[in-house]
């Protein structure tokens, strides 16, 4: 901070010259300022008696009348000096000797030299020959007036601006007015002190960064509190020194008319009035530091409460993320009933944890309200904070509460099968005590048909529910234990049904005829397979012979297409071999990378083909539907995003293209130039692959994609198969590197050089394509910006370099974590978002937060202090952002990218300009063509001049 324009700062009193130093000069009666005026309103400056003054040298004469010119300065604007030089008892030479001293040592502005020359007869009449021969030298330099006596001063100057000796009224001690003087300066220098100590203390709290833990940050507002409170009562000290001081040299206002006053204090008004104005600095920087340490140490409780605040949330955070593993750990419905009960009774443990939890959530939320409430410098950051505190409770109880209704659901499954089993049981046991023996007549078949009908209306609900009702029911939360017990379940009560109607039909017709017993066949799995009533275990058989007859088919075709693979792969490689001996080795490599690129795009397009098939076609296979969550039907638009396009491309154009290069692989680079803009489908294909895992993590552990899996072979996932087409495009430009390598100064290695970076740009935009898709918060479309040019994170300070520093500037807090994108027209500046995903890395997210026009942006290259940072200003630096990258390397990209654009821009305007003043020409009359034409081209002269600096 400048000392200058801080608030602390002090005025300088006397210059370079204190009373310390010439102290013992005042003391030898050289001269003395008293305060008097003459009529003309000149400072009078008395030179006593001294009968030594002929022996002072004159650098010392100068020092002393310097030191009064300076005083008199400061008490007033007239610079105007009257001298009195009293040698009534002085020698005529001697007086001479002093009026030259006085001539050469004095450095104001000299009104008027009043002379008490001797009194005694012989030097009186020498003084009178010696002045009247040397009077025009002396009224030269100096306007001199002789006086022969004290009344003959009263004509120039009143007897009240005089002091005793000289006739006067004016008191005045010259003791006492050094020891004053030497207390003034002793007192502004100690003002001064105060203000750089104070300017010091304030530097220190602006530029000290602050640390990361909240004991570290109590400690310290402690130790700065301390230190206020003692810089306070040294403020306080120094006040009361200044008012004792000010009483001391007070003027009185009530001991007689104005007259008396100036008689008795008139020589010490001046120095008052210096004390004064150091007393009113001293209060003004009082005021300063008082708002600067109000300002200050609220920036610093915000400061400690934002962090306590961010422990509190960071805590609550890990809480509610542990409670919501537990709870999705419980989401296996697999096992039997008591498991089941058991992950119900957790879940209750869970849901009592939530509540505790949920009520400090809502005390760290109100906390964060009361933030804001005050107005806290964070408030951006709190409101955020208590939004996500908000969202991961919502998350957490409607989790909960869906996991509560979804093991409910599962307890009343087992429980109706259960009830369903014993009704199986039941029945075995009531049709094996009705042996055939024992109704040889009407009345025992009766009875034993009156007990199979109440015991088919007590069972009715068992025995005729309809499964795929129930299943539809419990669809979402049946696992594939739970259905195949349904199925189970579902064959046997359709065996008891079909059982029950035998046994009725038999003591139906054995009523009837009462001939004979009955014989009762209980029907196997084949003939309840072919009742009427048809449910899963159906649908399940009939699904798995589909399934087997289907896999056949289907590995046919596989071991058909490994073998047309390899069977290409051994003739393909057989041709370099074959040619090992004629060829030389760059040939070799540049045939054997050439080879691994045709190959690999082979078995690529193969894999593509397998997953659309395999995958894709088969979520519209009506036989897989038993196997899919009703939400996923509709997703493989999702899930599967492109992927067809990519794959027709593929198959129908590139591959052959590939091909075409085999034995010209100067055709490589064109191959690839000539389709560069079909391969923008890649930039849409990864654009949706965030969406596509998504559905994948919430679904891939369904049935659908396990029997897929198991009909194709593969012994990795669809995810895996999903990555290939990013994996692919990150390949190309490897294997165009490599073939590159080889193919230097050799046909087409130009335009292979152009593919090869055409590759490279291609994955920047894609990689910039993601990252720009995941900017939330921009109003408007970020395509009108122009074509991204870099992006990356960096380390931010704000600051206002327009007008004067303000108090609240002085504190400084940790810098902001900022992602920049530079557009061709902008920059926009987007904070990170902190997500706790898995892919948070891969697929990141920022909120935006302001927005630079490119036309009102300039830079500073160098910063002090580290050579990683640079400034990026805004609208002729009213705002300046100070960057710092992560290397000199990054800062020197960015500069040398946002250099291009502003040279351009310049460019741009310059031409701009120039065809604006040709028009301008174009339409000047001819009369004034010469002089018009000259200032036209002056100002041109100007413009090209300024872009040149630039």
């Amino acid at each position: 901070m400048d000392v200058v324009s801080s608030p602390f700062s002090v005025k300088e009193t006397t210059g370079n010259l204190k009373v310390k130093d010439i102290g013992h000069f005042l003391l030898q009666d050289i001269a003395f300022l008293s305060g008097g005026r003459g009529k003309d309103n000149a400072w009078i400056i008395t030179f006593p008696e001294n009968c030594n003054f002929k022996c002072i040298p004159e650098e010392v004469i100068k020092k002393v009348l310097t030191y009064l010119t300076l005083i008199a300065r400061e008490n007033g604007s007239d610079l105007r000096f009257t001298i009195i030089v009293d040698r009534r008892l002085d020698t005529w030479s001697s007086l001479k000797i002093s009026l030259q001293k006085i001539s050469a040592s004095f450095p104001g502005n000299l009104h008027l030299v009043l002379v008490l020359r001797p009194t005694s007869f012989l030097q009186r009449t020498f003084t009178d020959i010696g002045f009247r021969f040397s009077q025009e030298d002396f009224m030269l330099k100096l306007p001199v007036v002789m006086l022969s006596s004290v009344s003959d001063l009263l004509t120039y100057i009143e007897d009240k601006q005089l002091t005793p000796e000289l006739g006067g009224t004016l008191q005045y001690c010259h003791s006492e007015w050094i020891v004053f003087r030497n207390a003034i300066e002793n007192f502004a220098l100690t003002v001064k002190e105060m203000a750089q100590v104070l300017q010091s203390f304030g530097t220190e709290l602006a530029e000290t960064e602050l640390p990361d833990d909240i004991p570290s940050i109590e400690e310290i507002l402690e130790i700065r509190t301390e230190r206020y409170h003692l810089l306070k009562n040294e403020i306080m000290t120094v006040t009361k020194q200044g008012k004792i001081l000010l009483a001391n040299l007070q003027l009185p206002a009530a001991e007689g008319a104005m007259s008396s006053s100036l008689e008795h204090r008139h020589p010490m008004c001046g120095d008052w009035q210096t004390v004064n104005k150091l007393l009113i600095q001293v209060y003004d920087m009082e005021t300063a530091f008082d708002g600067f340490w109000e300002k200050h140490q609220l920036k610093m409780e915000q400061y400690l409460q934002l962090w306590r605040f961010e422990q509190d949330f960071q805590k609550l955070l890990v809480e509610i993320e542990h409670l919501l593993k537990q709870q999705s750990e419980l989401g296996d419905v697999t096992g039997n009933i008591i498991q089941v009960k058991h992950k119900i009774k957790k879940l209750e443990s869970l849901d009592e944890k939530s509540e505790a939890l949920l009520t400090k959530t809502r005390c760290v939320i109100l906390h964060g309200h009361q933030l804001a409430a005050n107005h806290h410098y964070a408030l951006d950051l709190i409101c955020q904070r208590c939004n996500e505190l908000r969202y991961l409770s919502d998350v957490l109880v409607n989790e909960i509460k869906s996991k509560r209704i979804q093991l409910n659901r599962t307890l009343k499954m087992h429980k109706l099968l259960q009830q369903a089993r014993q009704c199986c049981d039941e029945g075995e046991c009531l049709l094996a005590n009705q042996e055939t023996e024992r109704f040889q007549t009407k009345e025992d078949a009766l009875k034993a048909l009156e007990d199979i009908k109440n015991f088919i209306e007590s069972s009715l609900p068992f025995i005729n529910y309809d499964a795929e009702s129930l299943e539809y029911e419990f669809d979402v939360f049946l696992s594939p234990e739970l259905k195949i017990q349904m199925q189970t379940v579902q064959l046997k009560l359709e065996n008891i049904r079909s059982m029950f109607e035998n046994h009725q039909m038999g003591f139906v017709k054995q009523t009837q005829k009462h001939v004979r017993s009955i014989q009762f066949i209980v029907p196997g799995p084949e003939n309840a397979s072919r009742s009427k009533h048809v449910g899963i275990g159906y649908s399940f058989f009939q699904a798995c012979k589909l399934f087997l007859k289907g896999k056949k088919t289907w590995r046919q075709n596989q071991n058909s297409t490994k073998d047309d693979e390899t069977l290409d792969c051994q003739k393909s490689s057989c041709g370099p071999s074959s040619s090992l001996d004629s060829d030389n080795g760059l040939d070799i490599l540049k045939n054997h990378v050439l080879n691994e690129l045709i190959q690999t795009e082979k078995v690529y397009v193969q894999e593509l083909f397998t997953v659309l098939l395999g995958y894709r076609a088969e979520m519209d296979n009506p036989d897989m539907f038993p196997l899919m969550p009703p939400l996923l039907r509709n997703t493989k638009d999702i899930l599967f995003g492109n992927m067809a396009e990519i794959y027709e491309f593929h198959n129908n154009i590139f591959m052959n293209s590939l091909e075409n290069c085999f034995d010209a692989p100067e055709k490589v680079g064109p191959c690839f130039l000539e389709r560069k803009d079909d391969f923008q489908m890649y930039a849409k294909y990864c654009q949706n692959k965030p969406r596509s895992e998504v559905i994948w993590k919430k679904y891939s552990e369904c049935a659908f994609f396990q029997e897929c899996q198991r009909k194709l072979n593969h012994r990795l996932g669809l995810d895996s198969y999903l990555l290939k087409p990013v994996q692919r495009i990150t390949k190309y430009q490897l294997l165009l590197k490599e073939l590159l390598k080889y193919s230097q100064d050799c046909e087409g290695s130009a335009q292979l050089k152009e593919a090869f970076d055409t590759m490279l740009d291609l994955l920047k935009s894609v990689n910039d394509s993601m990252h720009q898709i995941a900017i939330n918060g921009y109003i408007g479309n970020l395509n009108e910006l122009g074509k991204m040019i870099i992006q990356g994170g960096f380390s931010v300070w704000t600051g206002h370099r327009k007008g004067p520093t303000k108090m609240k500037d002085f504190a400084r807090f940790k810098p902001m974590q900022r992602h920049l994108f530079l557009y061709e027209k902008a920059i926009i500046f987007c904070k990170r978002r902190v997500e706790s995903r898995e892919d948070a890395d891969r697929y990141p997210s920022y909120s935006f937060k302001h927005f630079l026009n490119m036309d009102e942006v300039g830079i500073t290259e160098y910063v002090k202090s580290d050579n990683r940072k640079f400034e990026i200003w805004h609208g002729g630096k009213e705002e300046v952002y100070i960057v710092q990258a992560k290397s000199v390397d990054v800062k020197m990209l960015w500069l040398k990218e946002i250099r291009s654009l502003l040279l351009k821009q310049q460019e741009l305007i310059t031409v701009k300009k120039r065809k604006q003043q040709v028009t301008e020409l174009g339409n000047i009359s001819p009369q004034h063509n010469d002089e018009d034409g000259c200032s036209t081209w002056i100002s041109y002269f100007d413009e090209a001049t300024l872009s040149s600096s630039m």
